[in-house]
């Protein structure tokens, strides 16, 4: 439809200029990064000239070479900082156009009521499997399906809970249950409990 060609251009071409943005901060990490080796490589000699030659300084020699290896550390550990900052903002970056597809793919999800996809028959309208999706190898998995974070889930209210969270077509859900819910592995074991 026109309008899912319309919110797909806009989202590609809000990247369009993220590979240049990420191209730019990386190299900015390599910079800083050569930058803090060769600083630390030149500080370790520095301090190493310093030890060996500290009974032959004066009191005032030892406390302007021991100011100027200081500085140079505090240089260094600025290095580091500004490294972690373009880190974060590679993070950030990613992220907000993750939240905006998110945020954009609800949208539209709500305005075609769901419409534009089958709905399986073996999952509640609206959970959106990601079995084509590629998945983060880092990002934390759930569920009796040991998959990521998709569609709607809900929380086991047992505080001990191994699992915690489940998607709602993996635990035959299609909507929010009112007050408590407990997963099939904490009810189970709730009910041996009650047997003994």
């Amino acid at each position: 439809s026109d309008l899912e060609m319309s919110s797909l251009h806009a989202y590609l071409d809000s990247l369009e200029s993220l590979p240049a943005q990420l191209k730019t901060t990386f190299s900015t990490i390599r910079e800083l990064d050569d930058h803090v080796t060769r600083d630390m490589s030149e500080l370790e000699r520095e301090c190493t000239t310093f030890l060996d030659g500290l009974k032959s300084m004066s009191q005032e020699e030892r406390m302007t070479k021991f100011q100027k290896i200081d500085d140079a550390f505090k240089q260094a550990l600025a290095m580091s900082d500004r490294k972690v900052a373009c880190a974060m903002q590679i993070y950030e970056t990613v992220d907000g156009h993750i939240q905006r597809l998110d945020a954009d793919l609800k949208k539209f999800d709500s305005e075609t009521d769901g419409k534009h996809k089958p709905a399986d028959e073996d999952e509640p309208e609206g959970d959106d499997h990601p079995t084509d999706m590629p998945v983060d190898p880092n990002e934390p998995t759930y569920c009796l399906c040991h998959q990521v974070s998709y569609g709607q889930m809900i929380g086991c209210d047992n505080p001990e809970c191994p699992t915690e969270w489940f998607h709602f077509g993996c635990v035959n859900l299609k909507e929010k249950p009112k007050g408590k819910w407990f997963c099939p592995k904490c009810t189970a074991d709730k009910a041996a409990q009650k047997k003994k």
